[in-house]
């Protein structure tokens, strides 16, 4: 675990939402018991607390804020920011049994939190990235390169940031691989607010680890502070492409979309359920047909995708020994599906079904038929449709096709920039 990720998480946290005051994120947790009262944003030692974090003071802002929590222990955003000071002051210990406890006592003030109904990407990041028994691993193998990251971090954590930058600097020149090295010092130009200079080392970061997510994403955060929100929502989609499969990536993309008051576009398909294998192996299809014209369509998706179970995987994937489903047979199954519903329309506009009322056209199959054409049909199932096994096949479609996958997301899914 990066310590400095999770500081990351608590800066953007401050610079981009500032202290909520007396306002509580949307819950569904039960109501406090009565006489308890959740919160007072009154209160003077609550709003010197919010203030010390506001201003980055987190060693200071933790003795009040845990004065805070004690005095209002239904209080989902005095234990949230309590987390992220926790661990912010975890990384200006050099004794490991500190940082360890500040980081245990973090995820604990962060799981209350969320039990109140706190559900905000820091409170999401931080509990997904500290670990349950609060342990830490290396950034290097050498001595010398730890050492220097970890001087630079607890530099870092105490706004130090010009040795926070001469201590990543010196890992960096000591290790020009190191991708952590690289990222955190485009993380502390972005704190001087030198974001053109931030952007050059998360660049660098990049060079060195393209599918890693992470510096795409602190570029977008930058970017999106000093407000240049066409060039951060490229950062952003970029650092989905990076690699998907991760909740984080994405909810810095949905960050850059809720700041802006934009929704996402709509390119929902509802998909018939797979073919189930019974106990003697046989293939059982479970059909949907209806009769709005896109009936017969899905039929040949599931009849596809039995195809597949019976015969096909096994020619096209002899390597493997045990069938899984694969992008291939989910993009030959929908493309299938495409071919019939144009054959079907096509019939009903050259009116050779004269005693049939056409059938009024599938939106979601509309959909289907110009995602085949235009060549999406792998990005919009590799992006939303995935299962443990599709996620086999993201590298290689990734390493030739990455201009797809960038396409998707510019073009169907997320709104443009005002």
């Amino acid at each position: 675990m990066r310590l400095t990720s999770l500081l990351h998480s608590a800066v953007l946290a401050a610079i981009l939402c500032p202290a909520r005051g007396g306002a509580a994120p949307q819950s569904s947790a039960p109501p406090a018991a009565p006489g308890t009262q959740q919160s007072n944003a009154d209160d003077p030692e609550r709003k010197q607390a919010f203030a010390l974090f506001d201003q980055h003071k987190m060693s200071e802002a933790v003795p009040l804020l845990e004065k805070v929590t004690a005095k209002y222990p239904n209080d989902p955003v005095a234990h949230e920011h309590l987390g992220a000071a926790l661990v912010n002051r975890s990384a200006t210990w050099t004794e490991p049994e500190k940082r360890k406890g500040d980081l245990l006592s973090a995820r604990r003030a962060l799981l209350r939190a969320k039990e109140l109904g706190d559900d905000s990407p820091l409170c999401n990041v931080l509990l997904k990235e500290i670990p349950e028994d609060g342990s830490e691993t290396p950034f290097s193998a050498r001595a010398d390169v730890d050492a220097a990251m970890k001087r630079g971090e607890a530099a870092f954590a105490n706004s130090d940031l010009d040795t926070a930058l001469k201590e990543y600097m010196l890992a960096f020149d000591l290790d020009p691989k190191l991708y952590l090295a690289a990222l955190d010092i485009g993380d502390t130009y972005y704190r001087l607010k030198q974001t053109d200079q931030a952007g050059e080392w998360f660049a660098r970061a990049i060079q060195i680890a393209p599918n890693r997510e992470t510096a795409y994403r602190y570029w977008g955060d930058a970017l999106m502070a000093d407000s240049r929100m066409k060039e951060a929502r490229i950062k952003f989609i970029e650092a989905v492409v990076a690699w998907p499969y991760q909740q984080i990536a994405w909810d810095g993309l949905s960050q850059w979309v809720k700041r802006n008051k934009l929704v996402y576009k709509d390119v929902s398909i509802n998909l018939p359920k797979a073919p189930t294998t019974d106990a003697k192996g046989g293939i059982n299809i479970t059909l949907d047909a209806d009769d709005k014209g896109g009936g017969a369509a899905w039929i040949m998706y599931s009849m596809e995708r039995a195809l597949w179970h019976g015969e096909k995987f096994a020619k096209e994937f002899p390597q493997e020994k045990l069938y899984r489903h694969t992008l291939k047979e989910e993009v030959d199954a929908l493309s299938v599906t495409a071919s019939v519903y144009q054959e079907t329309a096509a019939a009903d506009s050259k009116g050779k079904k004269k005693k049939a009322k056409p059938s009024a056209p599938d939106p979601q199959l509309e959909l289907l038929v110009k995602l085949k054409t235009e060549g999406m049909l792998e990005p919009f199932v590799l992006f939303l449709h995935p299962d443990q096994e599709i996620v086999k096949d993201f590298e290689a479609y990734q390493a030739a096709h990455r201009d797809k996958l960038l396409e998707f997301l510019d073009k169907y899914l997320v709104p443009e920039a005002p």
